[in-house]
């Protein structure tokens, strides 16, 4: 058994495994010959956006501009926010504040947007990207149809830098190829619309962790974000390896009866995410058949398989969320730990940044 450093549960990452995460990123982009910006919401921690830089990254990608604010306070110098955001006077304030300190790249998927963001920004140098539907069906615009949003961002004197898609539907067993074959096709539709009218497109940016392995080179830029720590969602769709998983929750058992044991670690540490096609409501780090049955607030079922092991009250196990992104900000510090020196504490410092 284990001695936890902490009581249980905490949250952990695995500072080594993390960065050998950032160095084969780092390697598969340069392969790809594409840049990366990863999306750092899946983390909202600085010291591990700066290790992201340190291996290479262009910038970080984020979702809200408090998010923002917390990351140039911190010293990133180039953000970019993938959603179309609507500026209300003081969002915008906020906003032209930032674009003073760092360099400022948002999204946009309608005329309407783009007409608020002039009003409320004023003369800017923060930069545009314009989102297309690749087949995720949230938010981006037709890619046949972004020529109207080229002319009203250029009408208003605002810089239009390029296209950008998310491949979300990637995030289903066995889509991984196709989702990103339809991320290349929207955002080479959509070039080819801008520049057959005069615009130039500088920026193609896409990328999901599920599609990082098929992302073709017609991309400038990939946003994945999960792939520095992992989750049980990766697990699933096997686009990554139980060794390749960085955090996850360190609980105890609470209660044991032959091959099933009962945690401290129940859904408000770990997320309740669980999608349609997941076997389990997470997974337990080491041990690859095993599943979390059921989960309530503070306490989870783990089965282990016939063949497996059999755990007592006392024992400490780790387990992997479904949802990386949805854990991390459950948790106000996170442990580090590592092989090559003593652990630490790092702040999830945009936890609860949400506008």
């Amino acid at each position: 058994m284990d001695t936890p450093l902490l009581d249980t549960p905490y949250t952990v990452i695995d500072r080594d495994r993390l960065l050998a995460n950032l160095e084969v990123h780092r390697q598969r982009t340069k392969k790809q010959g594409i840049a990366y910006r990863p999306h750092a919401k899946t983390h909202k921690i600085p010291e591990l956006a700066k290790l992201q830089l340190e291996h290479g990254a262009v910038g970080i990608t984020l979702a809200t501009i408090g998010e923002a604010e917390v990351f140039v306070d911190a010293g990133i110098p180039s953000i970019f926010l993938a959603y179309p955001l609507w500026l209300t006077a003081n969002k915008a304030q906020r906003l032209a504040a930032l674009s003073t300190r760092a360099d400022i790249t948002m999204g946009v998927d309608s005329v309407a947007g783009i007409q608020q963001a002039a009003t409320t920004l004023g003369e800017t140098t923060i930069g545009f990207l314009i989102e297309v539907d690749s087949g995720h069906h949230r938010s981006g615009c037709d890619p046949r149809a972004v020529e109207p949003l080229a002319a009203a961002l250029a009408a208003h004197g605002l810089r239009c830098e390029g296209v950008f898609t998310y491949p979300g539907h990637s995030y289903h067993p066995g889509a991984t190829t196709t989702a990103s074959s339809d991320e290349v096709e929207a955002l080479a539709t959509a070039t080819a619309v801008l520049e057959s009218a005069g615009y130039p497109v500088t920026h193609r940016s896409g990328g999901s962790t599920p599609s990082l392995h098929s992302t073709k080179d017609s991309l400038t830029e990939t946003r994945a974000g999960v792939y520095a720590l992992g989750d049980a969602q990766q697990l699933e769709l096997q686009t990554m390896e139980m060794s390749d998983i960085a955090l996850s929750v360190v609980t105890t058992v609470v209660s044991a009866r032959g091959h099933t044991a009962v945690v401290d670690a129940g859904s408000k540490i770990m997320g309740a995410d669980k999608a349609a096609w997941a076997t389990g409501h997470g997974r337990v780090l080491g041990h690859a058949e095993a599943r979390i049955v059921a989960m309530s607030e503070h306490h989870a079922t783990l089965v282990f398989p016939e063949s497996g092991p059999q755990f007592a009250p006392g024992d400490i196990l780790n387990v992997i969320p479904n949802h990386v992104c949805n854990a991390v900000n459950l948790v106000d510090i996170i442990t580090v730990v590592s092989k090559q020196g003593p652990p630490e504490q790092w702040a999830v410092a945009a936890r609860g940044k949400n506008s």
